[in-house]
């Protein structure tokens, strides 16, 4: 009974915002009517090849009550105790750590690049409601090295994590580079980031031996009820001599893939989700399933991918077991070897020169 008052309490604080807010209006300062920058308008950002129309929210949570979902797991997420001694000493060999949801530690010279970093328990405005995490990060706030660049993809509470943000800002030996899409970098300055770089897409920002761009991908951005695409999403396509590598935030399928290979070339490796997809009726063009993750892999190019945005918050009607599961079917069906596209558990570390050669100094 607690969770039904609770759920009828947001309804009402919902519908009563949501009036509100359809009288608020918005004109972006970023919209300037250049036709080469069609992804920006007047009243936010758009997609370049399917705009997402809020599918019908409450009809999804009648489904969610009455069919009992989402489904249980059968087996929890699988951890394994992070090597952090190895990954605090590491200056020279590209590795990746899984730690959890989207959060993936990437080592590639001398620098230790974070996506979407979340490192804390909730996935929420709130910290008494909202999702929980399932599995402790790969690595605690202790036990990550010195942080040189945090990538943010865009700014859903899944992705964007205030606690984590200011935690890693405040990191012994100086703040990290934040690298964001357009229209978070006030966001992060009134969180009292001042290192922050806000890029459009296709941008480029060097940082040292990095070029980083910010890449188009098919989402949406809100974190309230009257800002929905005020602030702009993406992914990231980062080089170095040692390793380059695509990390695509939350995404539908979409052509923009191909795009991005067209322009950028095929990178070694790609961070793709694989979870977070059911009903698809509700989140097709927003999340892609396992089968279109493969297609984002091949469409790349990505000599390997690594599946992510799974077995950590309960966020959509699928187990949060299932998608390593259902990916194993799609690359079946796709033709793509298992050592291609795999999962890892989280807190694993996996080393790329077996995967991609010595490090070319």
């Amino acid at each position: 009974m607690p969770r039904l008052i609770i759920a009828a309490v947001i309804a009402i604080a919902l519908a009563i915002a949501g009036l509100l807010g359809s009288c608020a209006t918005f004109t972006s300062p970023y919209y300037d009517g250049d036709p080469a920058k069609a992804h920006h308008t007047r009243e936010g950002f758009r997609n370049n090849y399917a705009q997402i129309t809020p599918p019908d929210f409450w009809k999804w949570q009648w489904e969610r009550f009455r069919d009992g979902l989402p489904k249980p797991a059968t087996e929890p997420t699988p951890r394994v105790e992070p090597d952090v001694a190895f990954l605090k000493a590491n200056a020279t060999e590209p590795t990746m750590t899984w730690l959890g949801h989207a959060t993936v530690l990437i080592q590639v010279g001398s620098y230790n690049i974070i996506t979407d970093p979340h490192l804390t328990e909730r996935a929420s405005p709130v910290s008494f409601y909202g999702p929980k995490r399932h599995v402790p990060p790969g690595l605690n706030f202790e036990q990550l090295p010195h942080i040189d660049v945090v990538l943010i993809s865009h700014n859903h509470y899944d992705h964007l994590d205030a606690g984590t943000v200011k935690r890693i800002n405040a990191q012994d030996g100086g703040a990290p580079m934040f690298v964001v899409p357009l229209g978070l970098e006030k966001w992060m300055r009134d969180l009292g980031v001042k290192n922050v770089v806000e890029l459009d897409w296709w941008d480029r920002l060097g940082v040292g031996g990095l070029d980083v761009y910010l890449v188009p991908v098919q989402h949406w951005s809100a974190r309230g009820l009257t800002d929905r695409n005020h602030t702009l999403w993406g992914g990231f396509y980062v080089k170095h001599r040692n390793l380059s590598f695509v990390y695509t935030g939350d995404t539908g399928y979409s052509k923009d893939f191909a795009d991005i290979r067209a322009r950028l070339g095929a990178p070694d490796i790609a961070i793709i989700p694989v979870g977070a997809y059911e009903p698809r009726w509700f989140m097709q063009n927003q999340h892609v399933d396992p089968a279109g993750a493969v297609k984002i892999h091949q469409d790349l190019g990505a000599k390997f991918s690594l599946g992510v945005h799974w077995g950590t918050f309960e966020l959509t009607d699928e187990s949060l077991d299932e998608p390593p599961r259902a990916l194993a079917k799609a690359r079946a069906e796709a033709g793509v070897p298992d050592a291609r596209f795999f999962v890892m558990k989280v807190g694993e570390t996996r080393r790329l020169t077996p995967l991609l050669g010595p490090p070319r100094f």
